[in-house]
């Protein structure tokens, strides 16, 4: 049976949570990427192209793809070790001092010398607005299927690291990384030590069966599916009948925007986790939105949670992070601030 979850009275209950977040240590293993913005004073028009010229006010560089998860783990107080593969150029030395400096472990990262270091450079502009506008993108890629001794590797880093976990978090951004070999062997490890499996998937989700959690949008799974997902009933059978395919341990999750989150766990209940209406309130930019979710439902099952309680969890924590411009980890007492404040209907 379908049921409709009343938000609002979950979110008290989930104050006591929050501190069960930390302490945890999580692999988490997926597709690294830096995002680099450049910001710039809009000044004048071009006078070679119709386009505007930026005076340079400040780069910044923020851990993107499967690195912002673990930026999200590090900012809740538990460990993250990052398995990934990164190229020998300066955007790899980048990318390791981006991950350090919010506390992440970096020795799972294998270096491909072959290929360069994913880098996503965003140029934004000041024109006088409370965020700045971003005008063009410049991607830094190679999505050719890692193979031979780099795949070997970075098994061998994960049979590694894997040992010192308590949770593995797979961040599926579809660019080389995670093969079928790699999804294999992260499957064995993580049975082998009864670890919590938890995937956010882009697609290609077959390769995920015998997970505990999968986690994909709408669309990822009515293309899975081949049908059309319209209404709650529709995308609860969708639930249903992906985590029989997949054999999942724990649940299936269907994430559908401002309308929430389907779950549906072993056993097939099904749950709507709506948006509360106060994470509606500003929406300001979507990045980044998806790896929060994965990280806190992540922690929250690892913490003990229900998958509809760590559902309602990570939509909030969503709700916190569409309020920023570019990927944003909440830390623990302002997810606490949002339990409070939504949760009693406030408009912040």
């Amino acid at each position: 049976m379908f049921s409709s979850l009343d938000a609002r009275m979950n979110l008290f209950s989930l104050r006591p949570l929050i501190p069960r977040l930390a302490g945890h240590t999580v692999l988490v293993v997926g597709d690294v990427i830096l995002d680099e913005y450049l910001i710039g004073r809009a000044a004048r028009l071009s006078r070679e192209a119709p386009i505007p010229v930026l005076e340079f006010m400040e780069r910044r560089l923020i851990p993107g793809g499967a690195a912002n998860p673990a930026a999200n783990i590090a900012a809740l107080g538990s460990r993250a070790i990052q398995v990934g593969v990164i190229g020998a150029d300066g955007g790899a030395e980048s990318t390791r001092q981006a991950l350090a400096e919010r506390g992440i472990d970096t020795r799972g990262l294998v270096t491909d010398p072959r290929r360069p270091t994913t880098v996503k450079t965003r140029i934004l502009a000041h024109q006088g607005l409370s965020f700045p506008q971003q005008v063009a993108r410049i991607d830094h890629i190679d999505r050719t299927p890692i193979n031979g001794g780099v795949e070997a590797a970075v098994l061998r880093q994960i049979e590694a690291c894997a040992a010192d976990a308590d949770a593995v978090l797979v961040s599926d951004y579809l660019s080389g990384l995670l093969t079928g070999a790699v999804a294999a062997g992260l499957r064995d490890a993580g049975q082998a030590r009864k670890l919590l499996l938890a995937v956010d998937a882009q697609g290609e989700l077959d390769k995920y069966a015998g997970f505990d959690v999968v986690k994909c949008n709408r669309a990822e799974a009515a293309a899975a599916l081949n049908r059309d997902l319209s209404t709650d009933d529709d995308v609860a059978e969708a639930g249903r009948i992906l985590l029989e395919r997949l054999r999942l341990g724990r649940a299936m999750l269907i994430t559908r925007g401002a309308e929430g989150i389907t779950v549906v766990e072993a056993g097939g209940q099904a749950a709507h986790v709506p948006q509360v209406a106060g994470a509606r309130a500003e929406v300001f930019d979507t990045v980044g939105a998806g790896d929060t979710v994965i990280a806190v439902l992540t922690l929250a099952l690892a913490a003990g949670a229900s998958a509809v309680e760590a559902a309602t969890l990570a939509n909030v924590a969503a709700g916190l992070v569409v309020r920023r411009v570019g990927n944003y980890a909440p830390p623990p007492e302002e997810l606490l601030w949002a339990l409070e404040a939504w949760g009693e209907g406030q408009d912040p």
